[in-house]
């Protein structure tokens, strides 16, 4: 998990100010992990912490500090996960309550001390950058992981801030395109791109982590798609399904999906390997995508998906702390 920037500032273009909760610090049987986070505003929130009673406390206490003025700093708590929230998992969760503004999160993108990462300190007198933070930052950079997880140490918080590291476009806006958006749409390091023919295809609610382009002719949009970009090819009709594909191999991007049949699948090759398209380009296009062995349920397919996506995109987890 990371800080996303790109979220977080969605929200708070939305709704002023908001209070994001961090999972900082955990111990024991819990919930989620470090460095998971939710969005809190006066009328709704983002994004889960888990765990129940948990999640309804640390709402609860964001929406009292969002009420504050001016703003109150970064706050800390400790919970165990015990009978006092009527939980029986046994471990501790410390959670970061932090109020975000429009200037706040312009001051972290404008950062240059940690370039990549945002650091702050938790408790006040706090002014000067540890240097456990600055061997901790330079221990992954020398790692070569894109993301440590949350850290928590000498009264400062660390999280790397996410940058999208993956383009991926879903071309159809069906039933499947928009189980697979919403299933992929809150992975920060996703930039997702959704194309149909026409605003009527989409749903009303898309979120803001997700671009929505129209075309009449979607095909024509491949050209300008990244080189490393993946694509996932899903549109109501299958002659546009089969021109998507031509040109996306005569882009040569970095992956296509396919949905469809085995026997969708051998006419797709037969007609795109005699449009000249080398055998080997073709065969490299995954159909059917998703998990077969799920089924054919929209929301199914979308998780056969998600899953081989992010096993091939995800960073190594670092060390919890």
């Amino acid at each position: 998990m990371s800080f996303d920037i790109k979220w977080l500032a969605s929200e708070v273009d939305v709704h002023g100010r908001v209070a994001r909760i961090l999972v900082a610090q955990t111990a024991g049987s819990v919930p989620r992990e470090v460095g998971t986070s939710m969005i809190v505003s006066g009328d709704g929130q983002s994004g889960t912490i888990g765990g129940g009673a948990l999640e309804f406390s640390a709402v609860e206490n964001a929406r009292e500090l969002l009420e504050l003025d001016p703003p109150p700093r970064p706050k800390i708590d400790r919970h165990p996960l015990g009978p006092n929230l009527g939980q029986c998992c046994g471990g501790a969760v410390t959670l970061i309550t932090e109020i975000f503004d429009r200037e706040s999160v312009d001051r972290i993108r404008e950062s240059e001390e940690f370039p990549g990462f945002y650091a702050r300190p938790i408790h006040e007198g706090n002014g000067e950058i540890p240097r456990e933070i600055e061997r901790f930052v330079k221990t992954f950079r020398d790692s070569g992981r894109k993301q440590p997880h949350s850290a928590l140490m000498s009264g400062w918080a660390l999280e790397a801030v996410s940058d999208p590291t993956h383009q991926l476009w879903i071309f159809g806006a069906g039933h499947v395109g928009r189980a697979v958006v919403s299933v992929l749409s809150p992975i920060p390091e996703l930039d997702i791109h959704w194309i149909d023919t026409g605003d009527e295809r989409y749903p009303e609610d898309i979120p803001a982590s997700v671009t929505k382009l129209i075309a009449k002719n979607p095909a024509k949009l491949a050209p300008h798609a990244p080189l490393r970009s993946e694509h996932l090819v899903m549109t109501y009709s299958h002659s546009m399904d089969l021109e998507i594909c031509s040109e996306l191999l005569a882009r040569r991007v970095a992956r296509i999906g396919l949905i469809g049949s085995k026997t969708k699948w051998a006419r797709f090759r037969s007609r795109l390997v005699e449009r000249g398209h080398d055998e080997r380009d073709v065969d490299a296009i995954r159909c059917p995508i998703g998990n077969p062995e799920l089924g054919k349920h929209p929301q199914a397919i979308a998780i056969g998906v998600a899953s081989d996506i992010l096993n091939r995109i995800m960073p190594e987890p670092g060390p919890s702390t």
